[in-house]
């Protein structure tokens, strides 16, 4: 007897990311080329990228300069692995540059391919730190509701969104997580204090929520939740994988936001794409144990094959130099303001709920007679890419490359959009 209610439908082999199959199968659209802030894609459509693709996208699309350093490191040197006594000198000098600029200091860096990799990685080694310090019971990972951490099996685990953590035939993939109040710092107290901090390890946060909706902190949350993990002695992660390398109108948003991290991970604007690569900055407290000269001095089991990719690595360091020789970072500040100034128009449409703006990012929540799903396919027929998100929520987070017209552009894009729909709805 079948299984199945409806028709097995047939597609390409690739089994597309994050997607209701029925629902994307026939009308995917396929992107061939970039140039600048715009892709290209084989239907002929030329669309600007106002996500930044998955909010990586930050010094634009098709960079010969980078292609160049990837190219010129390749013919050199394609990697080699950093396991042991073995490392290589690409993967020596990004650590070092990264240690120099980093929100910690005194920071050593643990490489890997991307955000996810980075996660799984910092709340293992948050683990591993209290076995270490004899502190058995400090094992539970707190995150926060509406928070995304990628998907491997710790990101899956501490998720604090429903849909991402569901299916799996347990609460938590990895055992000993907690999600708490995204915006209510009593209530995370309340819930720290019925756990106990002694059974705590660490608390993992995005500064700016992304997939979750665009959520920036409400005033007091963060200085409150420093407060709460230095009093319980719990390691603060602060996951920088979409906000750090400037998308906050600052290198990092632990600078925006006063943060003092014990851990950060990072990724996708250290390359802003053309490479896969992430990892995780570590603070004193957690990595001097490891470095005792002792012969009982532990090990901490971390590595892949890809971790320290010397081409990947070498492409960082160019992708810092352009940042820093362009002024992108000081630009996401001023594209902050044109942006804030452009979605104040917003606040007239009925249908809008709220406008969220958090450095060179933002988050539109729509009312519930709308769909932002909706609303960014009619967009893709304006010409601009936008995506829906949690709460019904339409992403803003264009390259950091994008001049003032385009925002422009782009806003009066969605404001037409909403308009539209409202008609129809």
């Amino acid at each position: 007897m079948s299984v199945h209610a409806g028709t097995v439908l047939d597609g390409p082999a690739l089994w597309s990311a994050q997607a209701h199959l029925p629902s994307v199968l026939g009308r995917q659209l396929v992107v061939e080329r970039g140039d600048g802030a715009y892709v290209y894609t084989t239907d002929g459509r030329r669309l600007f990228d106002g996500t930044a693709g998955l909010w990586h996208a930050n010094v634009g699309h098709g960079r010969a300069d980078l292609a160049q350093a990837a190219y010129d490191q390749m013919t050199t040197l394609e990697t080699y692995h950093i396991f042991g006594r073995y490392v290589n000198d690409r993967a020596l000098a990004l650590a070092e540059r990264l240690a120099a600029m980093a929100p910690i200091s005194n920071a050593k860096v643990i490489l890997n391919s991307g955000g996810s990799d980075a996660i799984d990685v910092a709340c293992k080694l948050a683990r591993r730190h209290w076995q270490r310090d004899g502190r058995i019971t400090k094992k539970l990972i707190l995150s926060r509701e509406f928070g995304y951490h990628g998907l491997h099996a710790y990101g899956t685990s501490i998720a604090g969104l429903d849909f991402n953590r569901a299916g799996y035939g347990t609460e938590s993939l990895v055992p000993e997580t907690a999600v708490v109040s995204h915006d209510d710092i009593a209530a995370v107290e309340r819930i720290i204090d019925q756990i106990g901090g002694e059974n705590i390890a660490a608390f993992v946060t995005e500064p700016i929520q992304g997939t979750g909706g665009v959520n920036p902190p409400l005033p007091g949350y963060f200085e409150g939740l420093e407060r709460l993990c230095r009093q319980h002695d719990i390691l603060l992660i602060v996951d920088e994988v979409i906000t750090g390398f400037g998308r906050a109108g600052h290198m990092f948003a632990s600078e925006r936001y006063e943060l003092k991290p014990d851990l950060m991970t990072f990724a996708k604007g250290i390359t802003s794409g053309y490479a896969p690569l992430g990892g995780v900055l570590v603070g004193p407290q957690v990595w001097e144990p490891f470095y005792v000269d002792d012969p009982a001095t532990p090990v901490f089991r971390h590595g892949a094959t890809y971790a320290g990719h010397a081409t990947a690595c070498a492409v960082a360091l160019r992708h810092l130099d352009i940042l820093e020789q362009e002024g992108l970072v000081s630009r996401t500040a001023e594209l902050e303001t044109v942006l804030t100034e452009e979605l104040k128009a917003l606040t007239a449409l009925s249908a809008v709920v709220d406008v969220r703006v958090a450095g060179f990012l933002a988050g539109v929540s729509l009312a519930d007679h709308l769909s932002a799903e909706s609303v960014t396919d009619a967009l893709v027929e304006r010409g601009f890419i936008m995506r829906p998100l949690r709460g019904n929520t339409v992403q803003i987070s264009p390259p950091f490359i994008t001049c003032d017209d385009e925002v422009r552009q782009l806003v009066a894009a969605l404001i037409t959009a909403i308009s539209d729909a409202e008609v129809l709805a």
